[in-house]
């Protein structure tokens, strides 16, 4: 009966946390669209209040993705995978390949501001052994 009773737990938290997954995807994918247009204004709503703090101005967080994540501003491949919850917080990973073919896996680190999902963080790191 203890089993059942994790189970019925571990459903209780993965559908509310599944529901949100198309939100999320959706707004990574608007920022994404907006960086392979260099509209950086559009990009910078969608920033968590953490990194507006941190950057001020579109422009200063354009110079940042610009010069420290290529892959993530001009993808040539963009594959979302698995939303997950760790500490109360939710993780989208998306797998990315940039121009020069190589793929990175971002973690992107997700609040929910005012009703609306913001990106509060993204970590990247190369994915070894995919699309080789």
């Amino acid at each position: 009966m203890r089993w059942f009773a994790v189970v019925l737990m571990t459903l209780m938290f993965a559908v509310p946390v599944k529901a949100q997954q198309g939100d999320i995807e959706g707004v990574i994918s608007s920022q994404i669209e907006s960086f392979q247009r260099d509209d950086f204004e559009t990009a910078f709503t969608h920033a968590a209040p953490n990194i507006v703090a941190l950057f001020q101005t579109p422009q200063r967080f354009a110079q940042m993705v610009v010069n420290g994540y290529p892959m993530v501003h001009r993808p040539t491949k963009v594959e979302f995978q698995d939303l997950v919850q760790r500490g109360g917080a939710l993780y989208q990973r998306v797998l990315l390949r940039d121009r020069t073919g190589a793929y990175f896996q971002a973690e992107y680190s997700m609040v929910k501001v005012a009703g609306v999902w913001k990106i509060a963080g993204v970590q990247i790191v190369r994915a070894p052994g995919v699309g080789a």
